[in-house]
């Protein structure tokens, strides 16, 4: 569903993304863990390039959107196929719950009462039907990440990337956002998540991925790369997560 080949991103000089190449096979969950700095945010907002790489071939189910510098030329249609969860929600506060489902699909075409149904299947789905005529600032942290996610789903995304959803939650939000994710694992589409919830990660990732300073040192399954590293600067990191109470 995603491959990625020799990508390279810097800021301001500084090295960010090291030629790193990854495939993300459909249906599958993979999980980008590793230190605050090293990369993982960045590779994530390359693939639906809201941060333009330097270098290197980035494809969608076989359709390239970045090619050594060439970008598609509809980036409106690759986020709609390439879906995004905000670490800090992005809603829109003048909008209700509904509102913020509906923009989307309504912006792309849809008929309002589609959209309408649309975002009150979603919004069940996500566990919020009761909140749908509530402001952002009326609910919860993990009520607005839900929301987020339901609107995330409203355009249909062949893939849905996560930035870190449960970062800046309490421990009963983030309860309540791992179990919608947990049932969207279950339905099989493709998802990529930076995530610091090894255990989840361990749980419903099918592909973990540790980026460390800006590449790729160990890839594999979730059993091996958080039980049985292969890779030093793994060990330590997982290591050091335990040490500081990681999850």
């Amino acid at each position: 569903m995603l491959t990625i080949s020799g990508l390279s991103k810097s800021f301001h000089g500084r090295l960010v993304l090291d030629d790193v190449s990854l495939a993300v096979r459909q249906a599958t969950i993979t999980a980008i863990i590793g230190s605050s700095g090293g990369g993982k945010t960045t590779l994530l907002r390359c693939l639906n390039l809201l941060e333009r790489p330097d270098s290197g071939t980035i494809a969608v189910d076989g359709a390239p959107i970045f090619a050594d510098g060439a970008v598609c030329t509809d980036l409106p249609k690759l986020r709609r196929s390439v879906g995004m969860v905000f670490q800090r929600f992005n809603l829109f506060p003048h909008l209700t719950a509904i509102e913020n489902v509906m923009l989307a699909p309504l912006d792309a075409g849809v008929p309002e009462q589609e959209a309408l149904e649309r975002a009150v299947t979603l919004l069940r789905r996500v566990r919020l039907a009761h909140r749908a005529t509530a402001y952002p600032e009326q609910m919860s942290g993990g009520e607005q990440q839900r929301v987020a996610i339901a609107r995330a789903l409203a355009l249909r995304p062949s893939v849905l990337l996560f930035d870190e959803p449960t970062s800046s939650l309490d421990p009963e939000s983030t309860g309540e956002v791992l179990l919608v994710m947990r049932e969207l694992a279950a339905t099989g589409i493709t998802m990529v998540l930076v995530t610091h919830e090894l255990a989840f990660a361990r749980e419903v990732a099918d592909h973990v991925v540790f980026v460390d300073a800006g590449k790729i040192t160990e890839e594999g399954a979730p059993a091996q790369v958080l039980t049985n590293p292969r890779s030093p600067r793994t060990r330590e990191f997982l290591t050091h997560f335990t040490r500081e109470g990681g999850s």
